[in-house]
C-alpha cells in the first residue's frame, strides 16, 4: 500500500513524469491484499461542520451522487453516520485512458453529536451535489433567578 492512496487512480496510473500527477507508485498494487481502491473515495467525502445558536450544521461534498447512493443514519443515541458509495466506471476493452481523477469506493463519516442535539429531528437534503445534514439544538434553558430579600 502506498503511503498516500492513489486518490486519482482507482489502480489506473497516469503518467508518473507527469508535473501535475499526485500519484504514488504502489509496490503492492494488484495483490489480493492492497487496500488502495477500496479507500480511495474517503478522501473525496469532504464535510463542514457549522454549528448556529439553532442546530448544527454539515455539508458533504457528494459530487456526482443521487440521494439514493447516500445513507444518513444516527446510531448509538448520538452518533452521526453519513455513508455512501461512488461505482467504478466501467471500462471498455477498446477504452484507453489518458487520465483518472475521479474516484470510486466507499465513504463512510461518523461524529459524535452534543447532548443538545434533538435527534429525533435530524433532517437531510441534497441539492447541486451537497449533502446538508440539519441537527437541530434544543433551547439552553436559562437558570431562573430569583431575588431573595434580605432581613436585617
Amino acid at each position: 500500500m502506498s503511503l498516500i492512496p492513489s486518490f486519482f487512480g482507482n489502480g489506473r496510473r497516469s503518467n508518473v513524469l507527469d508535473p501535475f500527477s499526485l500519484d504514488v507508485w504502489d509496490p503492492f498494487q494488484g495483490f489480493p491484499f492492497s487496500t488502495a481502491g477500496e479507500t480511495t473515495a474517503v478522501a473525496n467525502a469532504r464535510i463542514d461542520w457549522k454549528e448556529t445558536p439553532e442546530a448544527h450544521l454539515f455539508k458533504v461534498d457528494v459530487p456526482g451522487l443521487k440521494k439514493e447512493e447516500v445513507k444518513v443514519e444516527v446510531e448509538d443515541g448520538n452518533i452521526l453516520q453519513i455513508s455512501g458509495e461512488r461505482n467504478k466506471e466501467k471500462e471498455e476493452k477498446n477504452d484507453k485512458w489518458h487520465r483518472v481523477e475521479r474516484s470510486s469506493g466507499k465513504f463512510i463519516r461518523r461524529f459524535r453529536l452534543p447532548e443538545n442535539a434533538k435527534l429525533e429531528e435530524v433532517k437531510a437534503a441534497m441539492e447541486n451535489g451537497v449533502l446538508t445534514v440539519t441537527v437541530p439544538k434544543e433551547e439552553v434553558k436559562k437558570p431562573e433567578v430569583k431575588s431573595i430579600h434580605i432581613s436585617g
